[in-house]
């Protein structure tokens, strides 16, 4: 009956909710990329493609770029311990990009299908996995229902929930409950979520704590950041140049960051920034504002000959960690004029010190480890900001001090991707 409401009301609100879709598809570019895939209609080379394993494959669904970076490093491990092939589904054209340049003969990409019953089910008997896994909360009730349809396992990888998403979920229980309670396996991030993960619905034995895979580096190759050391250099930057990084902006803060970076410049004159915004598309108009502030701003996405600059957009789609490895001091964005936050773990890992805004609730409970640690430096505005980059810059020592310790927060969750898969792997062979 819920599912039988679902169907009626859905095609209801996404006709309401489209104009917004539409928006944010022209704004990132490439809509028209494989649009039919969207719903269920492949080419013969990909229907081909997907044939080829029906039955014996992993269906992976990450929605975009930071989801599909969790499920590459969770498809290298399965792949390494059961040679399974992998389909892996993205809704983003961002996130079809990044997991696109992993393609290979084990690892088919398609775009998500909208939650249909009729695409997913066209989609579902095509495919035939041995399995699907859902990359953090993901949840659609077509594609859970048929999959179990068919026999597959469902399972969700690196389960996170947040209050303020706890809260949204507590309206819908009646209708979530239902949905959540086909799931074979969920396998959690912290602790902290496994009662907000109950609270809404899911089963409690079904539940486990692996740890996160987004923080979960052991076994990583070191990151290659030759190409972002060459643009360096091709702009004359010199090796003993500190450089700001501003990671995963979003809006507002580019204008903040960009004040802040001028002012230190007068008592930091070597100082250089490099800005990543969370959404790559918006480098033209962070461009744009950054030049009328009278900064002089090379941008990546311009294509052209690097130029003497102030500071240097790094308007990519995937390139963030490496940008990361070339950095002194890393500002983590959406925390200072959006809510949420972004990931402070890549900066850990590479060993820079990390700060933020007073807003990181999607990462609240990582975010206090660091802090019991005394691993990050969170501020409440623009002021404390300013001074707290004057401290550390001025002091390079407590840089590597804040450093040591955010590593040793970090340890509970080393080893989450394998711990994860093995957790999984005895459902597979039912």
């Amino acid at each position: 009956m819920v599912r039988f409401c679902y169907n009626l009301l859905f095609p209801l609100v996404l006709l309401v909710m489209l104009p917004g879709f539409f928006l944010r598809m022209l704004r990132r570019g490439n809509y028209r990329h494989k649009f039919g895939q969207r719903f269920a209609i492949y080419s013969a080379r990909t229907r081909h493609r997907l044939r080829e394993n029906q039955g014996n494959c992993l269906w992976i669904h990450a929605v975009s770029v930071g989801e599909v970076l969790i499920a590459l490093k969770f498809i290298r491990v399965a792949q390494r311990k059961s040679k399974l092939p992998v389909v892996l589904s993205t809704t983003t054209s961002t996130g079809f990009a990044l997991a696109n340049k992993h393609r290979s003969a084990e690892l088919e990409v398609i775009y998500h299908p909208v939650d249909f019953w009729w695409s997913v089910r066209k989609a579902m008997q095509l495919i035939q996995p041995r399995a699907l896994i859902m990359v953090e909360a993901e949840v659609w009730p077509n594609l859970v229902a048929e999959a179990k349809a068919i026999g597959a396992t469902t399972a969700i990888i690196n389960a996170r929930l947040s209050p303020r998403s706890e809260r949204r979920y507590q309206w819908i229980r009646p209708i979530s409950t239902p949905i959540f309670s086909q799931l074979d396996r969920v396998f959690a991030q912290d602790p902290s979520d496994i009662d907000r993960l109950i609270r809404i619905g899911m089963p409690k034995t079904a539940i486990e704590c692996t740890g996160s895979i987004k923080f979960d580096y052991s076994g990583e190759p070191p990151v290659e950041a030759t190409p972002q050391e060459a643009r360096l250099q091709a702009m004359k930057l010199q090796p003993h140049q500190p450089i700001l990084l501003a990671a995963s902006t979003h809006a507002g803060e580019e204008k903040i960051l960009a004040g802040i970076f001028q002012r230190l410049r007068q008592n930091f004159p070597d100082l250089f920034f490099i800005l990543v915004p969370r959404h790559a598309e918006r480098g033209f108009a962070i461009e744009q504002e950054l030049s009328g502030m009278g900064l002089r701003v090379d941008r990546l996405g311009r294509k052209q000959n690097p130029q003497s600059a102030d500071a240097l957009i790094a308007d990519t789609t995937g390139d963030l960690r490496a940008w990361v490895e070339v950095a002194d001091l890393v500002f983590v964005g959406k925390s200072l004029t959006s809510t949420g936050g972004q990931n402070p773990a890549e900066a850990v890992v590479a060993g820079k010190p990390v700060l933020f805004g007073p807003h990181m609730e999607n990462f609240s409970a990582f975010v206090s480890l660091l802090k019991a640690y005394d691993g990050c430096t969170q501020v409440a505005d623009e002021v404390e900001l300013e001074a707290a980059l004057t401290h550390l810059l001025t002091h390079p020592k407590d840089c590597q001090g804040i450093v040591t310790r955010a590593t040793l927060a970090l340890q509970p969750h080393q080893g989450a991707t394998e711990r994860t898969w093995n957790a999984l792997a005895p459902l597979l062979s039912k």
